[in-house]
C-alpha cells in the first residue's frame, strides 16, 4: 500500500501576534496561551492525533522561537509526533505563510486551522466523508456567542429578549433565501487547489475561498461537539471555566492513550 495514503497532514497557523489578548499576547504566542495549565497547541495536536492525523505543519512567525522551545522541552508529550515547525517570517500574511509551506504538505487532502481554538468532536469522520465525496473544500461551521442583545421572534411574534446567546447562522436582508453559517476557521482542502497563485492575496480567506467555491464540489459540515475560539481575555476566562472536571477526565484519558 502507498504510504502516502496513510498520511494526514494538518496545517496549524501559529504566526499571529495575539494583540487582543493584552499583556499575555505580548509575552507569548497565542498558541502557547495556557488553558488549565496546558497551551492551546497541546489540545489541538492531541485531539487531532486521536482523530488519525499524523503529520503536523506549524508555520510560525511572531515569537516562533518560543514555540520551537516549547516542543523541544516537552518531547514526552509529543512522542512519535511527526511535527514540522517552519519559520515563515515575522510579518508574513496568512497567504504568504501557507504558500511557503505548501510543498511540505504530504496528503492529497489536508486540514487547515487556526492555532487559537480548543475543540472535541469527530473530525476524523468529517475528513473521511470529505475524501469519499471528492470535495474540493469542506468548511466546518459552528455555534458561537453573540454579545449583542437579540429580540426573539417566532411566527412574527416577539417571544423573548436575550443576551449572550449562541447562534450558528445569519440572514441577509437583501437576500431572502440566503443563510450564512459561522465559519470555525477550520477547513479541509484538496492540495491541488494550492496551484492557484495566492501568495500575494491580502486576505487569504476572502480571496482564496471564493475561487475554490467557483470550481464547485464545495461542502460544509456543522460541528457536533465542543469548539471554542480564544480571541481575547474574555474568551480565555470563559474557556477556563468551561473546561470542568469531566472535560479534564477525558483529556487525561486521551493523553494516556496517546503516550502509550
Amino acid at each position: 500500500m502507498d504510504k502516502k495514503l496513510n498520511i494526514r497532514t494538518a496545517v496549524i497557523l501559529c504566526g499571529g501576534k495575539g494583540s487582543r489578548l493584552g499583556a499575555i499576547g505580548k509575552k507569548i504566542p497565542k498558541s502557547l496561551v495556557k488553558v488549565k495549565n496546558k497551551p492551546i497547541i497541546w489540545y489541538i495536536i492531541n485531539f487531532l492525533k486521536k482523530n488519525s492525523f499524523n503529520h503536523f505543519i506549524l508555520p510560525v512567525g511572531h515569537k516562533g522561537g518560543m514555540i520551537k522551545k516549547y516542543f523541544n522541552k516537552n518531547k514526552k508529550d509529543f512522542k512519535n509526533t511527526n511535527l514540522e515547525i517552519i519559520n515563515t517570517g515575522q510579518n508574513s500574511s496568512i497567504s504568504q505563510r501557507i504558500f511557503k509551506i505548501k510543498n511540505y504538505i504530504k496528503s492529497d487532502d489536508f486540514l487547515l486551522l487556526n492555532g487559537d481554538a480548543i475543540f472535541m468532536f469527530n473530525i476524523k469522520k468529517i475528513f473521511n466523508n470529505h475524501i469519499s465525496r471528492k470535495d474540493n473544500i469542506t468548511f466546518l461551521v459552528c455555534d458561537t456567542n453573540l454579545t449583542y442583545g437579540i429580540v426573539g421572534v417566532e411566527n412574527k411574534k416577539i417571544v423573548s429578549f436575550e443576551r449572550d446567546t449562541n447562534f450558528f447562522a445569519v440572514k441577509k436582508r437583501q437576500r431572502k433565501n440566503f443563510t450564512g453559517y459561522i465559519y470555525s476557521g477550520i477547513s479541509i482542502i484538496k492540495k491541488k487547489n494550492l496551484k492557484i497563485k495566492f501568495q500575494n492575496f491580502l486576505n487569504f480567506e476572502k480571496e482564496f475561498y471564493p475561487l475554490i467555491i467557483k470550481k464547485k464540489n464545495s461542502n460544509f459540515v456543522v460541528i457536533e461537539g465542543f469548539w471554542y475560539s480564544i480571541d481575547n481575555q474574555k474568551d480565555l476566562s470563559y474557556i477556563q471555566s468551561k473546561i470542568n472536571k469531566n472535560f479534564e477526565f477525558k483529556l487525561n484519558k486521551l493523553k494516556k492513550k496517546i503516550l502509550k
